[in-house]
């Protein structure tokens, strides 16, 4: 058995035979091993006594890193089973899902925990060593008093703690130590009373038992789902070695909801993983969760392959958002991921939604899910808000604002509230226009136009990251006079400045959320009443709780009504109703204003009346009629390169190859995308239906045996989304 069956990070779906060269590694363990004129590092995936080639032509790995555990069975088996089904190599699948530290040729350790505790001459001075004006530090001293505390405790206490703990250090008043094992940070907030709903909730899921069942929470906007997860997680994690994962779609839900856990549960280690994280971070986090030390993990997309010693239970809030789909790689989905890891691991799982995906719904519908409801706010006194229409039409929209939307915000002004205006567009303007001829500003990589960046004198695309400068004449006929037109983020927030110049503005979009903390800062600002109107794209439409903030703004929609993707409405409706739901979640009634030149449309009706339930049977209906998901199964083949021709050629053998195989699948025409150049290249699809997830994978594994094989194969880049999100 000393022949060693590896998983390298390259792009072919086979296992590489190498010598142990004597090693004792065991499988799941790093190795080093030589590939062709490189070192690279692969994970054991088995032991042989045998292999398909001659012994002699075998070659022995360079080093194994035997100190270190290995990747558990339950993991590699996961990652597996997900290389299979989204038919991508195995290897490629295993290497993309560790800390990138484990992807190079050094040991990693868990380090352990360093706290920090207060000196014995600092001890016996008092805090009078400190003077009066130094509140940081004193603050600083009155926590480290009641014993040894970590980082993530004195951040707890103190924003900007560190440069106050230098200054303490370097005057001996405190020192470095190490703890074995996480200690508590302090008593536990105590947890609110649940309603009716919720108490049904916890109990339903509790009676369900510790085996595999999927429990899909449908709780409107601000009905408590987090409260729901809190008591499930104080209920499961009874001893010491329970742990549980909970997925979050996007890095701006992870501070505030960082802070509820560690608030409430302060004698668990909690992690916490996101890409924000660096690779240091990410890897103390991952090893916590191997050895069993991290109790919760809170974390995005890749956190779903994270290895856990003993896991109980599974959630993942706002299960329907997009971002749990990996549109690059392995194009998987961190939902379906969770609830297979669940499956195998014999565990619950809870997918949490106000606006469950419609696949999501229709399992619950169909009794595949269990369906647990929570139809009222957590808030006693908090009520759903109430929506209207603003018809544009009629109330004409000056710079963007009409006059209903500024009336209700300088109300807010006055009665000292908050307001919050969403428009899903960040940048000044989407177009720089010459009014003479009708250019516009194209991007020379993408099939898009610049968005005009007016603050930074740019025209940036936000699909490729092209930048330039704006032109001082038109390229087409020379005309000087060139007009930003459309409403971003940025132009938003210059005309409120001029409409209410005592306000003070908040934006938030990914240009001005790009420093780490930016979104604890932003939210810490919005809970002190130090924000009056915050502007902002899709990053505030869900889980934020601002008490004090009553009013919502949405200011441009309509381009999503008559969308050719077919589930553009489901998108919009769930993007609606959350970020309706930011508004009156305290004691003060809330207020939605929808501008729009299509008041009168369905999907209008039914956030009106917040009824999720009615508008997802009217579109399950039309997907039915239509033979559309959740009635079918969908892949994707993309394909995509410099030129078109070989494309084009590539795909046409493609779908050769695919009618040569005896299958009842359904096979559509190659066509370009809406974007049909993305970041220089140019791109087309081959969408293939089944009526059967069966079906479907029993097709894909013989197709992609072929697509592989194919000489065309190499001249293009081409990849399989099964299960796609976007076409």
């Amino acid at each position: 058995m000393n022949i060693l069956r590896i998983a390298l990070d390259v792009p072919l779906a086979t296992l590489f035979d190498y010598l142990d060269g004597g090693s004792a590694v065991q499988v799941g363990q790093r190795v080093l091993a030589p590939f062709g004129t490189r070192k690279v590092i692969g994970i054991v995936i088995a032991r042989s006594a045998t292999s398909e080639l001659e012994t002699s032509r075998l070659k022995p790995i360079i080093r194994a890193f035997e100190d270190e555990p290995p990747i558990p069975s339950a993991t590699l088996k996961l990652l597996a089973f997900c290389a299979d089904y989204y038919q991508y190599p195995f290897g490629q699948a295993l290497l993309a899902a560790l800390p990138a530290r484990l992807r190079e040729a050094r040991p990693a350790s868990l380090p352990k925990h360093i706290a920090y505790m207060l000196t014995e001459t600092a001890q016996q001075g008092g805090i009078e060593l400190i003077p009066k004006r130094a509140v940081l530090q004193r603050k600083l001293y009155a926590t480290l008093r009641d014993g040894a505390r970590d980082s993530i405790a004195l951040a707890q206490h103190a924003s900007g703690w560190r440069s106050a703990l230098r200054a303490m250090q370097e005057k001996g008043w405190v020192r470095e130590t190490e703890l074995e094992q996480f200690s508590a940070l302090g008593a536990a907030v105590s947890a609110p009373p649940l309603n009716s709903d919720q108490q049904q909730a916890v109990q339903a899921i509790h009676d369900g038992g510790n085996n595999f069942l999927v429990w899909l929470l449908h709780g409107i906007t601000g009905s408590g789902k987090t409260e729901v997860y809190m008591r499930l997680l104080d209920a499961m994690l009874t001893d010491d070695e329970s742990q549980a994962l909970v997925l979050v779609p996007e890095i701006n839900l992870t501070p505030q909801l960082e802070a509820r856990f560690r608030a409430r549960f302060p004698g668990h280690s909690i992690v916490m993983l996101h890409s924000q994280m660096n690779e240091s971070e990410r890897l103390q986090g991952w090893l916590r969760a191997q050895s069993g030390e991290a109790r919760i993990v809170i974390g995005t997309r890749l956190s779903v392959f994270t290895p856990m010693k003993n896991p109980v239970l599974v959630i993942v809030d706002e299960e329907h958002d997009s971002s749990y789909k990996q549109q690059d790689a392995m194009r998987y989905s961190a939902r379906d991921v969770a609830i297979m890891r669940a499956k195998m691991a014999n565990i619950p799982v809870v997918l949490g939604s106000a606006t469950p995906a419609l696949e999501t719904w229709h399992n619950a519908q169909t009794g595949r899910y269990r369906l647990l409801t929570l139809s009222e706010r957590a808030v006693q006194s908090a009520a759903l808000p109430v929506t209207h229409c603003v018809d544009t039409r009629r109330q004409h929209a000056q710079d963007g604002l009409s006059q209903p939307l500024l009336a209700a915000m300088r109300k807010r002004l006055e009665r000292d509230e908050q307001s919050l205006l969403f428009i899903n567009r960040r940048g000044y303007s989407p177009v720089l226009l010459c009014g003479a001829c009708g250019w516009v500003a194209p991007c020379t990589r993408c099939s898009s136009r610049l968005v005009v960046h007016l603050r930074e004198r740019k025209l940036r695309c936000h699909h490729c990251g092209h930048e330039q400068r704006p032109p001082l004449q038109c390229p087409s006929c020379g005309n000087p006079d060139l007009h930003p037109t459309g409403h971003g983020t940025q132009r938003l927030e210059e005309t409120l400045a001029q409409h209410f110049p005592e306000a003070r503005i908040l934006r938030v979009d990914r240009d001005s959320m790009r420093r780490k903390g930016a979104i604890k800062d932003m939210t810490t600002k919005v809970h002190a009443n130090e924000v009056d109107i915050l502007v902002g794209t899709q990053m505030l439409a869900k889980g934020h709780d601002f008490p004090n903030l009553t009013l919502v703004g949405v200011i441009d929609t309509d381009s999503a009504l008559f969308s050719p993707d077919f589930r553009a409405a489901e998108r919009l409706f769930a993007q609606l109703l959350q970020v309706a739901g930011r508004a009156g979640r305290a004691g003060k009634p809330g207020e939605v204003l929808i501008q729009t030149n299509f008041p009168d449309h369905a999907l209008f009706a039914a956030l009106q009346k917040q009824d999720y339930a009615q508008f997802a049977q009217s579109l399950l209906e039309e997907r039915k009629l239509a033979h559309f998901p959740p009635w079918c199964f969908e892949a994707l083949l993309r394909a995509e390169a410099t030129h078109f021709a070989p494309v084009q050629t590539f795909l046409d053998l493609a779908a050769r190859e695919a009618r040569a195989i005896k299958s009842k699948i359904t096979l559509y025409d190659a066509v370009r995308p809406q974007m049909e150049r993305l970041k220089g290249m140019e791109r087309a699809q081959l969408l293939v239906q089944a009526a059967s997830r069966q079906t479907m994978q029993k097709f894909l594994q013989a197709w992609v045996a072929r697509l592989r094989a194919l000489p065309q194969a190499n001249k293009v880049r081409w990849s399989v989304d099964v299960d796609p999100l976007e076409y």
